[in-house]
């Protein structure tokens, strides 16, 4: 097996985990990003909102799909990601790390596979998560929830096969996220490590020249969490445009672009509405990359040992 396959399989395992432990925040912004009402609602309100109407697992809605969904997300960009940087990495000389340029084009290249095959998966995920937002505030949620193969019958009996690229647009200008994410982790890594191994220099290590500085568990958690914090805040507002493009919600049907929806928004509900839900998103997006980062990597190592003996 390939280290690319073993990336790929160590990402969609430590994503799993990651979306397992966030989950109720990604249905919260979900849902914010998604409702067109100008409702000041603090993150706290919204949760009791939701255990009132639908229950404690009111707030898992769309789990199923979201766990496949990440799974297969993270192993294909995984994949492609590592793949390219391998190409990348054996055409140079000299130099084993990559540059900023090099990264964005290993990211461009992950991301725009990673989108095309899963945006259904995350169509059927937000359709699940906003099922019930119609119903009112005050009174318990009605509508009977759908798992996964209902959803997607449903997708299909009402919208045709094509619903389920509904926010292609926007998502493959979200392609930007990741390659934001994992140039700035790649940036900050190398930066890391090249500031360790100068002070090992300057200590007078005698090994210091050979010296291979490992990064740490708790190094990794930090950088996945800062670069997925640059990441989110800077793409938020087409987040708001792909989720209510997948959810197939009536304000979205006039959206003639993903652009245009965002001057739409605009217009119809100020700046706050390109970026409703954001606190929750960012703390969930944070919290996921850093897990991720940081499992991912273990996943990685205890795999290759496994395998090693």
């Amino acid at each position: 097996m390939s280290d690319s396959a073993i990336h790929a399989i160590a990402g969609a395992a430590g994503g799993v985990v990651a979306m397992t432990a966030t989950y109720p925040l990604i249905f919260l912004s979900t849902r914010a990003a998604v409702e067109t009402k100008n409702e000041q609602k603090s993150t706290y309100q919204a949760i009791l909102d939701i255990i009132k109407r639908e229950g404690v697992l009111g707030l898992y809605s769309g789990l199923n799909s979201s766990l496949l969904g990440i799974a297969v997300t993270n192993g294909v960009y995984y994949y492609f990601y590592e793949r390219s940087r391998e190409i990348l990495l054996r055409s140079k000389t000299g130099s084993k790390a990559l540059s900023t340029l090099e990264s964005m084009l290993s990211g461009l290249i992950a991301g725009s596979a990673t989108t095309l095959i899963s945006n259904p998966i995350w169509v059927v995920q937000t359709s699940q998560a906003v099922r019930t937002l119609g119903s009112g505030s005050n009174q318990p949620a009605i509508i009977k929830k759908l798992g996964f193969f209902e959803t997607v019958q449903n997708i299909l009996a009402k919208d045709g096969l094509g619903a389920f690229w509904r926010g292609i647009g926007p998502a493959l200008i979200l392609v930007m996220n990741p390659i934001i994410q994992y140039t700035a982790f790649e940036q900050l890594k190398n930066l890391l490590i090249a500031r360790r191994t100068n002070k090992l220099r300057a200590a007078g290590a005698a090994q210091a020249v050979a010296a291979v500085v490992v990064l740490s568990d708790l190094d990794f958690f930090l950088l996945g969490a800062i670069s997925k914090l640059a990441a989110t805040s800077l793409t938020y507002p087409y987040i708001v445009v792909k989720s209510r493009l997948q959810a197939g919600s009536a304000n979205s049907l006039k959206y003639k672009s993903a652009f245009d929806g965002l001057l739409t928004i605009l217009k119809e509900e100020g700046v706050e509405g390109l970026y409703k839900g954001i606190g929750s998103k960012v703390v969930q997006s944070v919290l996921t990359a850093a897990i991720l980062f940081a499992g991912q990597r273990r996943i990685f190592e205890v795999t290759k040992k496994v395998r090693a003996a």
